[in-house]
Formats: C-alpha cells, sequence, structure tokens
C-alpha cells in the first residue's frame, strides 16, 4: 500500500547532534521540511558513503528550510561512537535519530523485523507531516543526495503551485506542466 500523503505518527526519540543528546519529536519537524533518510547501521560499510553524500550537500537542505534526519535502529550513544572515530561521519551536522524500540521504522513501514535493522529508505515529509516522496532501496545499493534534492525542490515546487506539475528530471527555473483536458489528446 502506498503511504503517499500519510500522515507520520507521533514520535520521541533520542538523537546525537553536534557533539550532544537531545530529544527530537514530531512537533520538532512541524511546518517544515523534513528528510527521514533510514540506513541499516552504524559502523557499516555502505552507510557512511551515504551520510557523507548528504552531510556535504547538508547547506543547499537548509536552503530549502528542510532538515535532515538520519535514522538507524541504533541507540545515539553507538551514533555518537560511530561519529567519534569516522572521518566521514564527522562531518554530519544533522540530527542522527536513534530507534532502538522500532517506533520510527515500524511507522515508516522499513522495519525489518527478522534482523532488527532499517531498509535504506528516504522520505520527504511537507510542512503538515504527511509524507508526499519515498523510495525505499536494497540493502547493498547506495542512494545519491543529489537526487534526493532535486526531488525535495519538485515536492516543494509542486506544494505551492498545486496546478503545475514537474515532469522527468526537472530543475528548478525548468518548464513545468499544467495538466489540463486539452493536453490529455496530446500525451
Amino acid at each position: 500500500m502506498s503511504m503517499i500523503n500519510k500522515e507520520i505518527n507521533d514520535f520521541s526519540v533520542q538523537a546525537f547532534q553536534n557533539g550532544k543528546f537531545k530529544t527530537i519529536t514530531k512537533t520538532d519537524i512541524a511546518g517544515k521540511w523534513s528528510i527521514f533518510f533510514f540506513y541499516p547501521a552504524d559502523f557499516t560499510f555502505i552507510c557512511p558513503t551515504e551520510l557523507e553524500d548528504l552531510a556535504n550537500k547538508y547547506k543547499d537542505f537548509k536552503k530549502e528550510d528542510c532538515e535532515i534526519y538520519a535514522v538507524s535502529c541504533d541507540t545515539h550513544f553507538v551514533h555518537k561512537a560511530w561519529h567519534d572515530v569516522s572521518d566521514r561521519i564527522k562531518k554530519i551536522q544533522f540530527p542522527m535519530l536513534a530507534d532502538p524500540t522500532h517506533v520510527l521504522s515500524k511507522d515508516f513501514e522499513v522495519y525489518i523485523e527478522k534482523d532488527g535493522l532499517a531498509e535504506r529508505g528516504s522520505f520527504i515529509v511537507n510542512p503538515e507531516g504527511k509524507i508526499v516522496a519515498y523510495e525505499i532501496t536494497a540493502g547493498n545499493v547506495g542512494r545519491n543526495a543529489e537526487e534526493l534534492f532535486r526531488k525535495l525542490q519538485a515536492c516543494r515546487f509542486v506544494y505551492v503551485h498545486g496546478d503545475e506539475v514537474c515532469p522527468a528530471k526537472w530543475q528548478p527555473g525548468a518548464k513545468t506542466l499544467k495538466p489540463s483536458l486539452d493536453l490529455v489528446g496530446q500525451l
């Protein structure tokens, strides 16, 4: 079943960010764009490459009024330990959410029960707390922050300009489409 327009449930989880532990709740995401970036586990192989890619693009996401939340089923203590020893993870400035009780991974339907881990899932959540785009990727395939950023920009554009849609490979400033019955015959 599709998760598009599903409002995420209330949650309260621990996070590690900029050398400190803090609590993140659904209230913290209200009114702004969010990326929930699930990955299987800390101290693994593909995950640090993805998180470094996001860290390198983080300023662009922030310019779009979007916060990134990296999420795994590890504790916030494990996030800190990984941050302390990995040069790639030290670059991260966004919150790393701890989900050892699987509250988030179950709500976003990425929890792998037999492994106790999350799938690689990328979710764009609008300011109303609703999922507007998502992608689940096999555990052995890394994701691309540039494409995730492009999707965020398209979702933001459509959110503001509800009567226009973004075609394939759309970039800000490029031509959009205005669906109408007159166009149906041309498709």
